[in-house]
């Protein structure tokens, strides 16, 4: 008989390391503790891997030693062919879990791919409670929680993405639906002066930063107002800082 695949969220930055139970606030204990049983990963990078089930040891004691826990790695650079083999510990009858860099698994991730494998081969499916930046600033960002679509990453190239965020603006003022995307975080502070200079005045711009963390900021302005404030050198600091970007057109 499979074992199951579970879905095991991450943190959405460095946990602090200094509390007695670091991961307290953001990972449930009962996650934790299904997270520590398992013997075999599939995960973006072993390292970041090991050191989030040593966190995880703090308050519930892994079953067994962490160099005897196998974590086999799937990132936007591995082959598709790979993912059958990830998946035979699991066929084979062992409870395996699935964990994303940051957040949940599966979703702005590469894991999604191998869920859907998953379910093809028969294998039961386990989400697990944990936090996802994108529900997060959705939540927080006062616009519309009702009809919402995520958008992944924007154009690189300047003409491009100065279109495409208007074809968002359009959908979200026909539709009335909140657009979000995300962006690589180098590149966060330039995301935000176009989304200003390029959106009608009154459409409201939510930035979404270090969510969970102890820097956490979430303003939401309209494009005018955002406009005023990078001009007055009063904008937030975005520097290579993980950020989710809302809009909704009045």
């Amino acid at each position: 008989m499979a074992g199951t695949l579970y879905l095991i969220p991450n943190t959405l930055g460095p946990a602090a390391t200094d509390n007695a139970s670091p991961l307290a606030h953001i990972i449930p204990v009962e996650v934790q503790a299904i997270t520590a049983r398992l013997g075999y990963f599939v995960a973006e990078n072993a390292k970041t891997t090991r050191a989030f089930l040593k966190l995880i040891d703090v308050q519930v004691p892994l079953a067994r030693p962490l160099q005897e826990i196998k974590i086999a790695e799937l990132n936007v650079n591995s082959d598709p062919q790979t993912l059958p083999t990830l998946l035979k510990p699991i066929l084979e009858g062992s409870d395996g879990g699935l964990i994303s860099e940051a957040g949940v698994p599966a979703v702005a991730d590469p894991g999604a791919n191998l869920v859907r494998l998953a379910h093809a081969q028969g294998i039961t499916v386990k989400p697990l409670v944990g936090p996802s930046s994108l529900l997060l600033a959705v939540m927080a960002s006062g616009l519309s929680g009702q009809n919402f679509a995520f958008n992944g990453y924007l154009p690189v190239d300047p003409a491009s993405r100065i279109k495409r965020i208007r074809q968002l603006e359009e959908r979200a003022r026909h539709e009335k639906q909140t657009q979000f995307f995300i962006e690589t975080p180098y590149r966060n502070a330039a995301m935000l002066e176009t989304l200003a200079t390029t959106c009608q005045p009154k459409t409201l711009i939510c930035v979404a930063t270090d969510l969970t963390l102890p820097n956490e900021n979430i303003q939401t302005k309209t494009a005018s107002k955002w406009k005023a404030d990078l001009a007055a050198n009063k904008g937030p600091d975005l520097q290579k800082k993980p950020t989710v970007f809302l809009l909704l057109a009045e």
